[in-house]
């Protein structure tokens, strides 16, 4: 299963994804990896763009995850969370 969000603090959104704080879609289905993501300025960019990839099928964001993330290694690795 693929999520799409958007959120002002990434570090924060994932310790809330891994922590279960996050009732339904995440929790339901396990979401723990951040497999991509796009950085924004404007939030108003960053809501639209989130909106567009929510109506792209599977494999279109396959292919996205693909190009930046060929492994679909974890990239939360990158950030220094604690839990």
């Amino acid at each position: 299963m693929l999520y799409t969000g958007f959120t002002d603090d990434l570090a924060k959104r994932i310790l809330g994804h891994r922590s279960k704080i996050f009732k339904g879609f995440t929790q339901k289905y396990n979401i723990v990896k951040l497999l991509y993501y796009e950085e924004y300025s404007d939030k108003g960019v960053a809501l639209y763009r989130e909106q567009q990839l929510k109506r792209y099928r599977r494999k279109w964001k396959e292919n996205l995850i693909d190009s930046m993330n060929p492994e679909w290694r974890d990239l939360a690795e990158d950030f220094d969370l604690e839990l």
